[in-house]
């Protein structure tokens, strides 16, 4: 089944040369993140970037491209913070509370009320139709499982876990906390409350007491 194009348009043209791609491309991000895909707009993200729509075909393609783009650079945000918490030379379960608090820096970072992770709040929905998303969810979730996977790797050669561990079974016990606190994000769970429940699964995954701090 080919990908939903909802609101297609002209085929791309040369990009604009008065507007900044990387903060339309935000602006229009954040426009998805606070309406979902299906509600929004052409003209609400013309309103947001301050591009007329044809501004718009021309330096992203149609509504349905944008939004691929803007997923795309979701998942290298998200990604890039959850590596770099993960490489961090700290004990396990302190570079995993890194890899948490790194989650929920994105997670509450609108205004107002936190919004919890992008992919959960708008691309799912739409991935049971659309296969594009449907790719680009399944690609970034197995991302996140694989770089979980590594440190766990490098966690038990470092003796921090059992011999015995199965760092694949535990990274996707890491990943689905990781979803289980964005989706709590997004449905009115205070900060504090979402860390605590991620230093009481860290605890359970490391075997060892985890510190409130």
């Amino acid at each position: 089944m080919a990908g939903k194009n909802s609101e297609s348009g002209p085929a791309r043209r040369g990009r604009p040369k008065a507007y900044d791609a990387q903060a339309a491309l935000k602006q229009a991000t954040e426009t998805f993140w606070r309406t979902g895909y299906s509600g929004t707009t052409l003209d609400s993200i013309a309103a947001a970037t301050g591009m007329n729509p044809p501004s718009l075909y021309a330096a992203f393609g149609n509504k349905h491209a944008l939004y691929l783009e803007a997923l795309d650079r979701y998942w290298e945000i998200s990604l890039a913070a959850t590596r770099e918490a993960l490489a961090q030379e700290r004990p396990l379960a302190d570079a995993l509370m890194l890899a948490y608090d790194a989650a929920l820096s994105i997670y509450f970072s609108g205004r107002g009320s936190a919004r919890g992770c992008f992919v959960l709040g708008t691309a799912v929905v739409e991935s049971v139709e659309d296969t594009a998303i449907r790719s680009s969810v399944a690609k970034g979730l197995r991302a996140i499982d694989a770089d979980f996977e590594a440190r766990f790797q490098t966690a038990r050669e470092r003796g921090e876990l059992k011999a015995d561990a199965d760092p694949e079974a535990l990274a996707i016990l890491a990943s689905a906390t990781m979803h289980s606190i964005a989706i709590r994000a997004r449905a009115g769970a205070r900060r504090t409350e979402l860390r605590e429940i991620a230093r009481k699964a860290v605890s359970a995954i490391c075997g060892c007491p985890v510190a409130v701090s």
